[in-house]
């Protein structure tokens, strides 16, 4: 919150000597806001630097327009404080947007959100800039003649429309592809898998499939739920932290006080990275490994485990099926010299590291991008959890799997979002889920069965944006759906953020459709334009740009990595031509004739004129739907109750001890802040959601639960349920037991705790399907959890490699690993498509690329720029601190090369690409190794792209992708692209 002004000598001066601007906003807010004490005053200071700021940029605010007749900076206008989240990374951290007649002038981090403590980072400081939109696209936009001409909503509506029409008449509903966004809210993320369905395919997907995907399949398939398991507030109570492929110090600034907390009170802190990154400046134990080798050093700090004992036996026993099976696979594969030959480190420093682990109780593990965007990215992140249940670590505070989601709303997008190969809340895509869904929808099942080219393509997951590319260009008797795709929206979405740069311009070249909806024009937009290969161009090709609103200019929910659920108020009306995203959907949906059905149970708010369905509503549909995985009992209004109250929430454990609304009278006991997922049964129920997952020391109506039944109740004779005596607190079945449904309640004699009508709602459902929540309720209420009691599992047999495997990734500098721990075989049809393994990796031995292309290749954040970086390098104040796009280059690689620090540099890669940026030479990275960041577009192999961006709408800064350069690769499981292992070479230009 912000301060108000006190009377002093010095003040007075000050205020005399003030801007009519500075006077007037220092009036308004001490008329909006409550007097401060000296305490909060300390706490929050800082309103003279912020207002100097303001008014030091009155250039910008200008730009925004005020609401008509007011007067802004005199004194008289009306000033509101908006509370939003920051829409850059997952961490969830809160702001103050201060509102003078429609303009926002001003920001200020909120001191009482447990999640940021008042703090910022550089992207979240710079947030404002949205809400001027110097840069942004201003007004819808067609490709004419090579150039970006503007045309009106109506045209574009009317063409882009026509067109899809036209390609479902010629090649059926598989042939467009929608490509959505971890920046659109829950509610527009939902919106959009509702969307496509009534469009009728699959082919949908989201930022999620190239940097968590293997996290949601490896990490659910081993006990239940695919996502962190506590939060970056419970790090302050961990003993020990290991980080692995996880930069947080840049990637996730703002979760690192936490980190710092949990130091000044002993924990100790290590660091696991082919980088000496800012977060290894941090640890108490730096680990350098070889980019790949990610399950060699797991499964070495395993052995020495195992050797020495320090596993926790009653737990294992208890709680975790096939880590038997496990122990015998790291003991007979990974003795300390396989594991310094496999990835670079010394049995002295694994044993030291293990010992750490083991020494300090309870510990925790951290893992991102550096973990999961590999070829075996799903086993890299189940060795992860086996290091975790080896130890007892999972369900404890202090403990569990703290997985770093990248964009603000990439859980929240995964959970209910755009995903090809399931329905909102991870339902599957048989045909049980769909008649759900159908009657939370209100439409006949039949009704959306025939928007599908068949009952078959309805039920079969669709092409992952990882592979769209190949959609395109794929042969097409080798593609698993009648036509090759020959539309795409790139609804949010970075086209630098993937791999293959060079095929992907082709890719574009040969649609007959491309849509771009953004609030910046992206890359997309450039590449499309450049011209490229003659034979590529489709002349028949349609390019559009439509301007959508910031998420600063509507309102909705996000999903901060730890699950919690935070409401963002709408800052200021939509800038320019710009429309919401579900706005944007809804009249999409109407040219399309299905809009009645779309928007079915919201009601409409006019904003400029026009409908939009009200978030509200899209909500309290999620919320009568998505019972997997608790995305029920987060209704609008307990949400916009924690937002308003923060204060009452504790920092290590989010709990709150009491405390009302004063505008509601809704009490807050009990309740963790933002409700995290599982948040279950209906808000009625008041559940207070989950901080910690699979914790059986709380009841399940305090947050407390165990592992999921979802993979049977026996295996090979084994039992799959939790032991006898291993149940959460206060659970009337204290043994393992199956998920609930009609059935099991009825044998417990449970049955008649429903009512009448629940009853027949709820006969021959289970928990996921009763549309009631009776089911959940009755269950919590005997203190047993619906979605069952049993073992995580240490052995996944559904997966490529039950026990996970280390092999060497496709393109790689080590050919005599590549014998001892070769690649998958190829794939005919995944995830509709051809996939190759083997043979592209024993084609780069064969030709020996090694030799060509002697540098490994990484990349990673920089705490300045987010994603793809167009938005954040169309930011001035961003863009002043990173300039170039730059290859990191250990000092002896750059003498070998004669490369001098700050030179330009030509890196090539096996695709053909040449990429030119500045060389920084520094001991961060090995010899063998070179690392770029990936937030850079709109340089292409040594050319400036401004040309073919639309005018005035081009970002800031320009530098060259990575992935431009980047190589062919994607896991066994999800599809996830490789970027963090690939090969280079770098000359000095």
């Amino acid at each position: 919150m912000l301060l108000t002004k006190k009377s002093s000598h010095a003040a007075q001066v000050a205020s005399s000597s003030a801007s009519p601007f500075v006077h007037g906003l220092r009036r308004g807010l001490s008329q909006a806001l409550p007097t401060m004490d000296r305490r909060s005053f300390l706490r929050r200071s800082g309103l003279g630097v912020g207002v100097g700021i303001a008014a030091s940029q009155l250039t910008l605010v200008k730009k925004s327009n005020a609401a008509e007749g007011a007067k802004v900076g005199i004194g008289d206008s009306k000033i509101e404080v908006r509370r939003t989240i920051c829409t850059h990374c997952s961490v969830g951290c809160a702001v103050d947007a201060v509102v003078e007649n429609g303009v926002w002038v001003r920001q200020e981090p909120v001191f009482d959100s447990p999640i940021n403590l008042g703090a910022h980072c550089a992207k979240g400081a710079a947030l404002r800039e949205h809400g001027h939109g110097e840069y942004r696209l201003r007004y819808p936009m067609k490709l004419v003649n090579g150039k970006y001409e503007r045309i009106s909503w109506d045209t574009a509506l009317n063409e882009i429309t026509a067109k899809m029409q036209e390609l479902r008449k010629a090649s059926g509903p598989d042939s467009v592809y929608f490509v959505g966004s971890s920046k659109h809210n829950n509610e527009q993320a939902y919106l959009l898998r509702k969307f496509v369905s009534f469009w009728g395919t699959n082919n949908c997907d989201h930022q999620a499939r190239i940097c968590h995907s293997t996290t949601v399949a490896g990490v659910a398939n081993t006990w239940g739920y695919g996502a962190m398991t506590n939060s970056y507030n419970d790090m302050q109570n961990s003993k020990v932290a290991l980080y692995i492929g996880s930069n947080a110090a840049e990637a996730h600034p703002v979760s690192m006080l936490h980190m710092l907390h949990a130091k000044e009170t002993g924990c100790k802190m290590i660091v696991v990275d082919p980088r000496f990154t800012r977060t290894a400046a941090k640890a108490d134990e730096y680990v350098r490994i070889r980019s790949g080798t990610d399950i060699p050093f797991l499964f070495g700090l395993l052995y020495h485990i195992f050797k020495n004992g320090w596993e926790d036996k009653k737990y294992i026993n208890d709680r975790v099926y096939g880590m038997d099976k496990v122990r015998e696979d790291v003991l007979a594969k990974w003795s300390p010299d396989k594991v310094e030959e496999a990835c670079g480190v010394k049995e002295d420093q694994m044993f030291k590291v293990a010992k750490m682990l083991h020494d300090n109780n309870p510990g925790t593990i951290v893992w991102c991008m550096g973990q999961t965007q590999h070829t075996i990215g799903n086993a890299m992140v189940r060795a992860s959890c086996i290091l975790q249940l080896a130890l007892g670590n999972v369900g404890k505070t202090g403990g569990g799997t703290n997985i770093f989601r990248g964009h603000d709303n990439v859980q929240g997008a995964t959970d209910v979002g755009p995903n090809p190969d399931s329905l909102p809340g991870y339902y599957g895509l048989a045909e049980g889920s769909w008649k759900h869904f159908a009657a939370v929808w209100g439409v006949d099942f039949e009704w959306i069965k025939k928007q599908y080219a068949s009952p078959a393509m309805m039920t079969k997951s669709g092409i992952t944006v990882s592979r769209w590319i190949d959609g395109v260009m794929e042969n097409n008797e080798l593609i698993d759906q009648d036509s090759n795709l020959r539309g795409v929206f790139f609804w949010g979405h970075a086209p630098n953020s993937q791999t293959r740069g060079l095929e992907m311009k082709r890719a574009m070249d040969k649609l007959d459709l491309l849509v771009v909806v953004d609030p910046y024009p992206s890359a997309t937009a450039a590449m499309a334009a450049m011209p490229g290969k003659a034979e590529d161009l489709n002349p028949n090709r349609a390019v559009y740009l439509l301007p959508a609103a910031t998420q600063f200019e509507t309102s909705g929910s996000c999903t901060a990595s730890n699950r919690s659920l935070q409401w963002r108020e709408k800052v200021i009306e939509p800038l320019w031509e710009s429309r919401s995203d579900h706005m944007i959907m809804h009249q999409f949906a109407e040219k399309l004739g299905f809009a009645a059905e779309l928007s079915k149970n919201y009601k409409m708010q006019k904003v400029k004129g026009m409908d939009e369905p009200v978030p509200e509503d899209i909500l309290r549909e999620i919320n009568k739907s998505v019972w997997t995985i608790g995305y029920t009992g987060q209704s609008p209004e307990r949400l916009k109750a924690h937002m308003k109250n923060m204060h009452l929430f504790d920092v290590k454990t989010l709990k709150a001890k009491g405390g009302k609304d004063k505008d509601t009278g809704y009490d807050f006991t009990g309740d963790y802040f933002g409700l995290p997922w599982p948040c279950y049964g209906t808000p009625e129920l008041k559940h207070p959601g989950s901080a910690n997952l699979y914790d059986t020391s709380k009841h399940v109506m305090d947050g407390g639960g165990n592992f999921r039944a979802n993979f049977g109740v026996e295996k090979d004779g084994q039992n799959l349920l939790a032991e006898d005596g291993s149940h959460s607190l206060g659970a009337e079945i204290t043994t393992g037991y199956p998920e609930f449904d009609h059935v099991l309640l009825k044998k417990l004699g449970w049955w008649d705790d429903l009512s009448d009508a629940e009853k027949a709602k709820a006969e021959g459902k289970n928990w996921k399907t009763d549309p009631t929540g009776a089911i959940i309720r009755v269950a919590m209420k005997h203190g047993c959890h619906p979605f069952g009691n049993a073992k995580a599992r240490a052995v996944v047999w559904n997966f490529p490699d039950a026990i996970p495997q280390h092999r060497e990734p496709l393109y790689g500098t080590r050919p005599d690993l590549v014998a001892k721990y070769p690649t998958h075989d190829d794939k005919k049809a995944f995830w509709r498509l051809p996939t190759l393994y083997k043979s592209v990796q024993d084609k780069n031995v064969a030709d020996k690329a090694y030799e060509k292309f002697p540098l490994i290749l990484s990349s990673g954040r920089l705490v300045e720029y987010e994603g793809g970086g167009e938005e954040t390098r169309s930011n001035p104040w961003l863009a002043e601190l990173q300039q170039e796009s730059f290859v990191e280059i250990n000092p002896k690689t750059a003498a070998d090369r004669g490369i001098r620090n700050g030179e330009r540099v030509w890196l090539s890669s096996p695709t053909g690409a040449r990429i030119n940026v500045q060389a920084l030479v520094t001991e961060r990275v090995a010899p063998d190794t070179v690392w770029m960041p990936f937030h850079f577009s709109g340089r292409w192999q040594g050319a400036d792209m401004l040309a073919y961006y639309p005018k005035g709408a081009a970002p800031v800064v320009r530098g060259e992708a990575v992935n431009t350069a980047t190589t062919y690769g994607y896991d066994s499981v999800t599809m996830m692209q490789e970027t963090k292992t690939t090969i280079c070479n770098v000359e000095r230009a």
